[in-house]
This record gives C-alpha cells, structure tokens and sequence, in this order.
C-alpha cells in the first residue's frame, strides 16, 4: 500500500551517483511510530535525487521489512519542498547545495532577506551584494553558482522522475544545460543520438515514462534508426527491407507492420533514409533485393566506389617515370642494396605497387609481408617518391614504424582529425603524396575508407597490407575482402612461410588452422603450449595459474607486461569479464594500494588498463595499454602512464578505459603481444569460429598457451561460416 508523507533529511547514509540508489534517514513532519528508530528518523531507501542534509521533501512510497535493517520506506517518487521558515531555509542554504555557501554564510544571507530569501535569491540573485560582510570580490560568484545550481537542481528533479540516473542527468544538462527541460520535452529520443551513453532503450524508457504512444512516428522513426545502427554494429551497411522491419519490430514489441512501412515510407521522403537495388547480387542471400540504408552509409558506399575507381583509372608520376623499366634488374638490386632475397610473389607484389594504382598485399604470419613492404619502400625512396605509411589504430602504427623504419601515424591523426572539425584532409584538402600504404587493412571499415579516399588526389597509388583471414573491421563494410574480390586492385597473396624454426609452431599452427586442421597441441614445441581443461570455472583458475605462476618461473615473464589473456567472449567464468576480476585480484590485489569505485569497477593503482575510444584530445587511442600510476581524490582524477606518457582522467571519464588483464579478440587486432594465454571452453560456442581463434594466435611474437578444451579448438577450426555481412561495396565496384 503507498504511503506519502514530508520531512527532513537528517542523514544521508549512502548515495551512488551512477544510479541515483540512496538510503537517507528522514525527521517526519508527523511522527510515524511503527517506523521510527530511537532518535525518530524513518530510513527511506531507492532511486532519488541527490538530497542534502536540511532539505525538506515529499516521499511517496512502499513499507517493507529489512531482516537487518527493520521497517523503511522504498520510495517511488521524491519531491523536494522549499522550506518556508527561517530555520528551515538557513539549513536548506547553509547544506552545501551551492559551492561556497556554508552555514555562516547562509545565515548572513537569511538574517538580511528573511522569509523571502529563497524568492530574492532564485530571482535577483545579484543581490547577494546587499547581505553586510559578504565581500564584493565573492558576489559574482556566488550569483553564478545559486543560479546555475536553481537551474540544475530543477533539471536534476525532472529528468530523474522519468529514471534518469544523477550521473547521466549531469550527462544531459552538460550537453543541453538551461534547455534540457525543453529539449527532452520535445524529443527524448534525440538523446540517443546527442548524448554518449543513452541508447535507444534509454531513451525510449524516458519516453515512455513521459507518456509516448507505442505507436507514435517519433518513436516508430527513432526505433528505425536504431535497428540499422544496431545492424551497423553488427558489421551491415544497410538492410534489407524485409530484415529492417522484421528488426524494428522486434526492437519496438510491436507487430503493427503497416505503421512501420508507414513511417519508412514517410522518411524516405525527407531524405533521412535512402532506398536502393544493389546492383548484382545482395551479400547475403543471394537475391535482389531493396536495400535501406543511413544516409552517411549510402554515401560512403558511393562514394568509395566512384573515388577508387577514379584511383584506378588515373595515371600516376610513378607509373610514368617507371614506363620502360626492365623490372628482373631493378628488383634484384633493390633486394641486393637492402641484404634481402625476394621470391618471384614478393617480386611481383614490389611491381604491382608500383604499376598498379591501386595493390593489395595479403598472406598469413612469417609469409614475408614486412619484407615486402620493406622493398617497395626502398624502391620509392630510390626514385625520390613522396609516399607516406598509416594504420587504423595507434598500436598498429607504432609497430609499422618499428617495422620500417619511417614514420607511421593513426589514419586519423594523418587526415588531421578532430571530434569538433572532422576530417581536416579532405577532397578540398587532400594529402601530398605519390603514394599511400596502409597496414592493417583488414580493420578498416566503410565509414574511414571513405574518408581515407577523399583525401587522396586521384594520381596518388593506394596499397592495402593486410590479412584478409583475420577478422574483419569492427566497424561497418568488408572493406578489404569486398576489394580484392571486385578486380579493381592487383592482388598478390603470400604463401610461402618464411618466419619459423625446428622447434616453433605458432606460425605453423596458425596456418593450419586456417588451413581447416587442427593445431598440434602435443606441447613438443619451443613456444606453443596447451593444457587442457574441460570445466570453464577450473579452466579461469588454470589460466591465472599460467599468468601468476608457470610462465614467470619457467621462462621469466612478467605477468602484466608481457603476457596478454585474449578470450573469444565477454560473459561466462572463462570470460573477459570473470579472468579480468581474477587476474586484478591475483596480480594487483593488494588493498593498501589507492583504489577507487568508478562505474561498478574497481580502478586501484598498478591496474593494467586499455583505452576503449580515440580521444585525440588526449591523444590516447582505441587499444593503447597502460597502468594506472596515482589516484588524486583532491583532483577527482586518475593518472595513466601509456607508453612512457602520463595521461590524466577525470573520474567521469574513467569510461573511457576497461581492464586489460585479459581482452577480447576483437580489441587484440593489430597489437602483437609476447605471449598470449587463449582460454577455449566449449561454453565460448557462439564466438568459436576459425578466423577468431586464427586472430587471436597471431598475436603472439614469442608463445601461445592455449588453456581449454580440444573439442571447442576442433569447434572453432571446423566453423569457417565467416559472419556475412550486408555490403554493397563489392556490387558497386564490379557493376
């Protein structure tokens, strides 16, 4: 049965600012008998806004009996309520609810305004100049903070009586500030797209809290958006339209199809979706079929399409000073000059680049790629050619730049970009070089290749390095597979394995199992290692044995800096989730060191970590590993040492990073590691696939130890079904 009754807050016992869950003990305005304690508080417990001590509110709710803590109030709405008498709004001033008002200062305010202060201050706040002994110098500020705080108290009430935890309502009024009333108002679900953070299913909570129809467009068209960018997620440029509306559906809990034709139809006509038949074959399915898509996807799509055909088909300043050259001599002394021996591929792939304007270098490890790219380097450099070296992530260029010795960046620092700007390269801005070569292409996703593109005038020669066996971009497109196979670039693929020893398997075993056989897992190697272990729960406590105990002793690695777990799924104990709790506590347990709770996780000084976005304000990337080095809890901050620099983060920003004790195969692409530990439980079923457990061992330089079980390694090798996606690049292209 609901209750509602008004007090005081006396204490605020706890408050989680990332879910607004309180427990705060009240002084009822009239005695409630059956559910106060000894001092005559009443305890009321759940999600509120962020109350102090002295204010005065209305709690509706639910009686329940805690078997510890007795009777409590489980509160469903809390309205906080002005106070109306001297006492009451001295406490309600003096509480600490605006920066640089304390007990004395309000009692100054209230002692000149009186009654009316509240009034005074939320109208006039200027005159805080009239209160004797408040210094002038303080006056401004001190309007400022009472105003902002009025605004943002009110924005805080309103957004968390639609669900709106206290940390992401901050989120919101950051964003929005005075305005966030009016904006969620007239469209909640701009929130999915405007705030970081708040998807759809948020969104549409709030919405639905505000009393939005099932049916209404608005929220029909936010949930279109939402299941093509969920499909984009999934690696899809568009949807079929069938697969939108079936997704939709699903996604709305609603089986009123015709309303969402509807509404598709109606944001065709605006122009805020686009419709198509992809010519030739669609990916999947093999039919024709109507293809709806983000218009920023439809764009890219042709756009890479028209740009890198006008890269195929324009002459180029190398392929006119080459004309002529007689190709046998040329190669043979390049690879003298640099001490290297090419084989007739490698040959061939050193020409194709120089011939072709648009090349594709492929093959698994130790087949010779960096040696390649070595002698097409050289060979540039031999003839004076400008060319420059990119990766998708930071990791992958550093390692690129290591490998050859010349300068490599991010793709995104070399096409100059930022959050605020965008792309500062660009089709009216383009890169001056004669060529451009990109390692790790395998990454690269439709979105970037098109902004790749546009920088690049159409003489420039484009050469893709990559594995086209490892897994695909995380983001949407297929980018290198749909372009080898449109015959639009020369294409060599290297087979011939140079990089192995006797008493060395991690290359070999890497092409075996892309290969479709099984590894050799006799453990008769120098470097690659199995245990088996069927349960998942003793198969996490073996891999933390392996880290924390038998590879330091045996052969004297450090556990945090040189061993990386890589598991195929985040749930289940031999998950990401599970080993990096375990691997924290085996490895950096000690809790004398600083630690902090921030987003359900603990963060403690030595913690190994992993930035999870690019924020080029930090210049920090998607995949940089670091340690955490200091806690300030003066600052609200947490200090990060990555690659030999200090990086600091707010604790709101602690988002932005997850342990990196173990990590899953999709963010190991493009780091190497040296060693890998590879947990493979048959629990992993429905990420057991070859290219992933392919990716995840060619991380390795120095050893792999794979901890599981052989019939979920025989699963994955067995499962070559590579997840297709919903491309139009590779029609377009061969169209």
């Amino acid at each position: 049965m609901m209750e509602t009754f008004t007090g005081t807050i006396e204490r605020v016992t706890y408050f989680n600012d990332e879910t607004g869950y309180s427990v705060i003990k009240i002084r009822p305005d009239k005695r409630i008998p059956a559910a106060e304690a000894r001092d005559g508080t009443v305890a009321v417990v759940g999600v509120m806004p962020e109350l102090g001590v002295g204010e005065s509110a209305q709690f509706t709710g639910e009686w329940i009996e805690d078997p510890k803590y007795g009777r409590q109030l489980r509160v469903n709405t809390v309205s906080p309520i002005i106070p109306t008498s001297l006492e009451g709004i001295k406490r309600y001033l003096g509480s600490g609810i605006v920066r640089g008002i304390g007990q004395k200062r309000a009692e100054m305010i209230v002692d000149h305004f009186g009654i009316q202060t509240l009034d005074i201050l939320n109208r006039e706040p200027h005159r805080i100049a009239e209160v004797p002994g408040i210094k002038a110098s303080l006056v401004d500020g001190l309007a400022r903070a009472w105003t902002e705080n009025y605004s943002i108290r009110n924005t805080m009430i309103f957004l968390q009586g639609y669900g709106v935890s206290t940390k992401m309502a901050n989120r919101i009024y950051s964003e929005y500030g005075a305005e966030t009333v009016e904006n969620v108002k007239k469209n909640p679900y701009a929130l999915a797209d405007e705030i970081f953070g708040i998807g759809f299913i948020k969104a549409d909570q709030i919405a639905r809290n505000m009393g939005m129809p099932m049916d209404a467009p608005e929220r029909i068209r936010a949930g279109l958006f939402f299941a093509l960018n969920k499909l984009a997620m999934e690696g899809h440029t568009y949807a079929p339209h069938q697969v939108l509306v079936d997704t939709a559906c699903e996604l709305l809990q609603t089986d009123n199809v015709d309303r969402i034709n509807e509404v598709i139809g109606e944001t065709l006509i605006i122009g805020d979706l686009i419709t198509e038949i992809i010519p030739g074959p669609v990916a999947i399915g093999g039919t024709r079929a109507s293809a709806v898509y983000l218009p920023m996807y439809h764009r890219s799509e042709v756009g890479s399409t028209e740009r890198l055909r006008h890269i195929a088909d324009t002459p180029s300043k190398i392929t006119e000073k080459m004309r002529g050259t007689k190709w046998g001599e040329f190669l043979k002394e390049v690879a003298e000059n640099n001490s290297v021996t090419l084989t007739p591929q490698q040959q061939g792939a050193v020409k194709a680049a120089l011939t072709s304007k648009v090349s594709i270098l492929t093959g698994g490890p130790g087949t010779g790629k960096t040696t390649t790219l070595q002698m097409v380097i050289a060979a540039l450099e031999q003839h004076e050619f400008k060319f420059k070296l990119a990766s998708p992530t930071g990791r992958a260029a550093k390692r690129l730049g290591e490998a050859t010795g010349h300068e490599a960046f991010t793709i995104h620092r070399m096409l100059g970009y930022s959050p605020a700007e965008g792309f500062m390269y660009n089709e009216n801005s383009p890169l001056e070089t004669d060529m451009l070569i990109v390692d790790e292409a395998s990454m690269i996703d439709l979105i970037l290749f098109y902004n790749l593109l546009k920088a690049l005038p159409p003489q420039t020669h484009l050469m893709l390095v990559g594995d086209v066996d490892q897994l695909p971009s995380v983001g949407a497109g297929n980018v290198l597979r749909d372009v080898i196979e449109s015959d639009i670039a020369h294409v060599t693929r290297l087979d011939t394995i140079f990089r192995q020893s006797e008493d060395s398997y991690i290359v070999v075993n890497a092409h075996r199992i892309n290969h479709g056989q099984m590894p050799n897992t006799e453990n008769k190697s120098a470097d690659f290692y199995f245990f088996g272990e069927e349960d998942p729960v003793r198969a996490a406590e073996l891999v933390v044995d392996v880290v924390l105990n038998r590879l330091p002793s045996k052969f004297g690695y450090d556990p945090i800096n040189d061993i990386q777990v890589i598991a195929p799924m985040y749930r289940g104990p031999s998950g990401v989730n599970a080993l990096n709790d375990a691997l924290q506590a085996a490895l950096n347990g000690d809790k004398r060191m600083a630690e902090k709770s921030l987003g359900g996780r603990i963060f403690r000084v030595g913690d190994k970590i992993m930035q999870t976005k690019n924020n080029y304000d930090k210049e920090v990337f998607n995949g940089d590993i670091g340690r955490i080095y200091g806690i300030d809890f003066d600052d609200n901050s947490l200090e990060v040492t990555i690659d030999g620099r200090y990086v600091y983060y707010d604790w709101t920003e602690a988002e932005e990073l997850m342990h990196a004790y173990c990590i899953s195969t999709h963010r190991s692409q493009g780091s190497e590691y040296p060693v890998v530990v590879l947990p493979l439980v048959t629990q992993h079923y429905m990420m057991l696939q070859r290219n992933l457990l392919y990716t995840a061992i060619t991380r390795a330089k120095k050893m792999v130890v794979m901890v599981g079980s052989r019939r979920a390694i025989h699963m994955a090798v067995n499962n070559n079904k590579v997840a297709e996606r919903y491309s139009g690049l590779l029609s377009r292209l061969k169209a």
